[in-house]
């Protein structure tokens, strides 16, 4: 258990308006730290202090080498007021994945959710209770070691800072356009597809800037060995509804294992729904929306929940999907999932955290 101190600020920030947040736009009095140095034994100095810009090292070894990993996940507000976590393990086990992967320490589990809980508690006063609204949590970890020199570093730091929320899309829960990219390649096996860090994202921008230059909204990218499989979209996992049956891309490596996909395919299961985790070729995919038996398509996510697919593009055709209109399947596990993760619906699987 962590021994977690606390450094009052001299002046608190005023609140945002609630009808427009944005995404990632405001961020609140707090945020927590911890630093990991091999020379003291590891993890030592878990503080919730005021939040302020980093002061680092020129040399610092993750500007150079890019040992960094991060998560993502949200408190909210129940009915009752009570404040509330959506399946924080499952993000503290994903984030020790990455860490392994980046040759980097880890936090335990019950030590990644004790600071998360605990900064969230502190600023529970952030979390906003406007409709379609929650607290965002961004976890994230970076070598903190000054050094020139390709090797794991030696020291490193882990915060979590917060940001009060509304919708990712400034649409909303609406149909998005997406580019089935087949130049560029997001990862391959044996690389570090699985995980969270930033050297995913920065790779993928190019063919996003390319698929926006088209009028798109997102990628969906296809494996990196042969541009033939789907796999995911930039920013989410991606299910596809074909005749009477789910699918989506396995988690083999080169795809991220999504807590809320893994929620989505848990309530499918539970409603009866046939759900296939297989390698999809794109042309059985692009073969389906032509003969009309692609129903809906859906993207998942933390930051989004749900992002309907309403048109898909591959080398020059274009697929229209339910009249650009969200399905009625993903508009019910929208509802499902938002219901549980607002307090508002049973959580029979208990993946709710009260932790206020």
């Amino acid at each position: 258990m962590l021994d977690i101190r606390v450094e009052e600020t001299a002046k608190l920030k005023e609140k945002p308006d609630q009808s427009a947040l944005g995404f990632g736009k405001y961020y609140t009095d707090y945020m927590f730290e911890i630093d990991w140095d091999k020379d003291q034994g590891g993890w030592h100095d878990a503080r919730i202090i005021p939040y302020a810009p980093l002061q680092i090292d020129p040399a610092t070894m993750v500007l150079h080498y890019a040992q960094e990993t991060f998560e993502g996940l949200k408190a909210y507000r129940n009915p009752e007021g009570k404040v509330q976590l959506f399946r924080p393990e499952m993000n503290a086990k994903r984030m020790q994945n990455s860490n392994k992967r980046l040759c980097m320490p880890y936090l335990e589990v019950e030590d990644f959710v004790q600071a998360v809980s605990a900064l969230v508690e502190h600023e529970k006063d952030w979390i906003p209770t406007a409709p379609e609204t929650s607290l965002y949590i961004r976890p994230f970890m970076f070598a903190s070691e000054p050094g020139v020199g390709v090797h794991p570093a030696v020291s490193y730091k882990f915060l979590i800072i917060l940001t009060p929320v509304g919708n990712y899309y400034p649409e909303g829960v609406a149909p998005v356009k997406i580019w089935i990219e087949d130049e560029y390649v997001r990862a391959v096996k044996g690389g570090t597809g699985f995980t969270k860090c930033g050297g995913n994202y920065a790779g993928s921008l190019k063919a996003q800037e390319k698929a926006e230059a088209h009028g798109y909204t997102q990628v969906l990218w296809l494996d990196g060995n042969e541009k033939k499989y789907v796999e995911e979209v930039g920013s989410m996992n991606i299910m596809f509804l074909i005749d009477d049956t789910v699918v989506t891309a396995p988690t083999e490596g080169t795809v991220l294992p999504g807590v809320t996909r893994d929620s989505m395919l848990t309530i499918l299961r539970d409603w009866g729904y046939k759900v296939e985790e297989r390698k999809l070729p794109v042309e059985e995919l692009m073969t389906a929306g032509r003969e009309g038996r692609l129903k809906e398509a859906w993207g998942t996510g933390t930051a989004a929940v749900i992002s309907p697919v309403g048109e898909l593009y591959f080398k020059g055709e274009e697929v229209v999907l339910n009249d650009f209109k969200t399905g009625p399947l993903t508009q019910k596990l929208y509802d499902t999932l938002t219901g549980i993760q607002w307090g508002k619906l049973p959580d029979p699987h208990n993946w709710i955290k009260v932790i206020d």
